[in-house]
């Protein structure tokens, strides 16, 4: 342990700079990564039977984290080879992972001071939706983005606030990740700044930037390999066909041009996909994959189950309880078997040990373009305003101290997490409070005042039809999901 802090503290200082940074210059000489990223890989391969050896579920989550640990290493080798990461966009990802791996997030002294004082670790990230302008108008959207009908922009959180909150999330919290969604994180102005002039101010933090592409050109491209701390995941909905249908005619082309600018100015991006009844099976298909994989050079992939929020929500978009099974046995087919960094919000719940919205350790809290907090940002429901908690001299702390991002933590708590072996009850493949159990999140919004951000919100509140409806999907898919659970994951009604 001596030694490990020894090193942990070397790593954090300018020595430790060089160090990595050096580590990185080696990988980009192909003999010596063809050794190390082949020794990794070798190892991670023998460990993936070893888990297997452990108490259910812990020994097929962590096969399976170990799957996706294989997977991003494939993933970084494959882009190595390809030369599709700058050199000093490596020597920065590098000094800023190594640090994060070599240090895990509750050894950093602001998370020690959280714990003493609140006898937990804090989130480990942020989610920031900074303006909710959009120069598309795609249907479905769940931030129902766009330009007032006025023609004006539409809202967006100042930079004096942006500015102050990210200074607070590492200063009280210890967070080295946040991610932007949106509107368009890139149409973002204030006080003459825009989204990459705070990416630029703060520049010890790991940014992703949820996308749709259109914005990105030569400038933005250099701009973000200057940078080299922010990967851009560009929003697709399947092929040419798809995503036309939802983003807009020529968009699908607009996307594969905006990858191919950040492939060859050596920026590190991948793709993100809302999962719908209609494109399920497309968006987890070989001639999907290989092209967005193999041929523009995707890092990653994250795919996250359509919620009906936003514009024109209509629940007959989600994917069937039916498909919803077949998913979760195709997205671990292809982690497993093609190596690519997937991961799918809507099945890979065992992986975080189910939920991990409202500020709980290890997981995030969403701020939205007016302030208002809520605890993800696929639940719309907000008891608080950073803009009024900061106005009568509060804090992050006085964010995370809501009473209904309380109740949920509780919840989250009683649903398994952190529990040594989780119960039958525990599905951890049916752990999203608003979709999977609706009529909780809308017993805590009340009691807890909690302010509806969204149409849909607004109903489950009041509507008992529409909270039957969902409460009968939630059902459906629950009872295919738990028979999964119990299954692969706790070994029940297994064969002999």
């Amino acid at each position: 342990m001596h030694v490990r802090r020894i090193a942990a503290h070397v790593l954090a200082g300018r020595v430790g700079g060089w160090l990595l940074g050096g580590g990185a210059a080696l990988l980009s000489l192909p003999p010596v990564r063809k050794i190390a990223l082949g020794a990794a890989d070798h190892w991670l391969a023998a460990q993936i039977v070893r888990p297997l050896q452990l108490a259910a579920p812990w020994g097929v989550i962590a096969r399976q984290r170990q799957m996706i640990y294989r997977a991003v290493l494939h993933s970084v080798e494959r882009a190595l080879a390809q030369g599709t990461i700058a050199p000093a966009v490596l020597r920065t990802i590098a000094r800023l992972w190594g640090r994060a791996l070599a240090l895990p997030p509750e050894s950093a002294p602001a998370a020690q001071r959280f714990l003493a004082q609140y006898g937990v670790l804090p989130p480990w990230f942020l989610v920031i939706s900074p303006e909710h302008a959009c120069n598309l108008r795609c249907s479905g959207c769940y931030a129902d983005s766009g330009r007032d009908e006025d023609g004006l922009p539409a809202s967006h959180l100042e930079w004096s606030l942006l500015d102050r909150l990210l200074d607070e999330a590492k200063a009280l919290w210890g967070v080295r990740l946040i991610v932007f969604s949106g509107g368009e994180p890139l149409l973002y102005r204030s006080e003459g700044k825009d989204l990459l002039d705070l990416v630029e101010r703060h520049p010890d933090f790991l940014y992703l930037m949820f996308t749709n592409g259109t914005l990105i050109g030569e400038t933005v491209a250099a701009r973000l390999a200057r940078l080299g701390n922010l990967t851009p995941a560009i929003s697709v909905e399947g092929l040419r066909e798809r995503t036309d249908a939802r983003r807009g005619r020529g968009m699908f082309d607009r996307a594969l041009a905006a990858m191919d600018l950040l492939r060859r100015a050596g920026v590190p991006m991948g793709i993100s996909v809302t999962v719908t009844r209609e494109n399920g099976e497309e968006v987890l298909s070989d001639p999907f994959l290989d092209l967005f994989f193999d041929e523009l050079g995707a890092l990653y992939a994250f795919m996250f189950q359509y919620t009906p929020i936003g514009r024109g929500a209509t629940v007959e978009a989600r994917p069937t309880p039916q498909q919803v099974a077949s998913l979760w046995r195709r997205s671990w087919e292809v982690v497993e078997r093609k190596r690519l960094f997937l991961l799918d919000f809507g099945h890979h719940g065992p992986l975080v040990e189910g939920c991990i919205a409202a500020g709980r350790d290890r997981g995030y809290l969403h701020v939205d373009w007016e302030g208002r907090v809520s605890p993800c940002v696929f639940a719309p429901y907000a008891p608080v305003n950073l803009n009024e908690v900061y106005a009568r001299g509060g804090t992050l702390n006085d964010v995370w101290e809501a009473p209904f991002f309380q109740a949920i933590r509780r919840w989250q708590t009683e649903y398994g997490y952190g529990r040594p072996k989780p119960a039958v009850p525990d599905n951890w493949l049916h752990p999203c409070p608003f979709r999977d159990h609706p009529e909780q999140m809308r017993q805590w919004a009340i009691e807890h005042e909690a302010a509806p951000e969204d149409g849909m919100a607004a109903r489950l509140l009041t509507d008992d039809a529409c909270l039957a409806d969902w409460l009968a999907y939630s059902r459906e898919r629950r009872a295919l999901t738990q028979e999964i659970w119990e299954r692969e994951y706790l070994g029940l009604h297994r064969s002999p």
